[in-house]
């Protein structure tokens, strides 16, 4: 399965980059308190710029609780026989610029989203992208 490790922003496949451009959801996998995988469904988009991934929510949300206590995580996105996963770490930041930049990743990804006084951002350091080849070419 190839792979991207350590990950380097600066020179991603353009077959990464463009599937993560394209609209799909994904698949948010976290840690529940009892150590048991949480997947739901969210929209995340890459930024290169910041060297990190990015996801909108709501500060009351379980994906929120199950960072917070345990930050380890990863984000699938399938579309048929393309996939790719984030594997790395999230932390919920509140502060009014990541979740400007979060959000204006996911606009440019997505739809504008509507506000939201509850929205807090997840930013995740990704240390591994898993893929399809027809996604990560050797």
């Amino acid at each position: 399965m190839p792979s991207l490790h350590p990950v380097d922003w600066s020179a991603l496949p353009v077959t990464l980059t463009a599937f993560w451009t394209e609209y799909h959801l994904c698949t948010l996998s976290t840690l529940d308190r009892h150590g048991a995988p949480h997947a739901v469904p969210v929209g995340a988009t890459l930024d290169p710029e910041n060297g990190c991934a990015w996801i909108i929510t709501r500060r009351g949300s379980q994906k929120v609780a199950n960072v917070r206590r345990d930050p380890r995580l990863t984000v699938t996105q399938v579309d048929k026989g393309r996939w790719a996963t984030l594997v790395g770490t999230g932390e919920v930041l509140e502060d009014a610029a990541s979740i400007a930049r979060a959000c204006e990743r996911y606009a440019a990804r997505y739809r504008t989203p509507e506000p939201n006084p509850e929205r807090v951002a997840i930013r995740i350091s990704v240390e591994r992208v898993l893929g399809s080849a027809l996604v990560l070419p050797d």
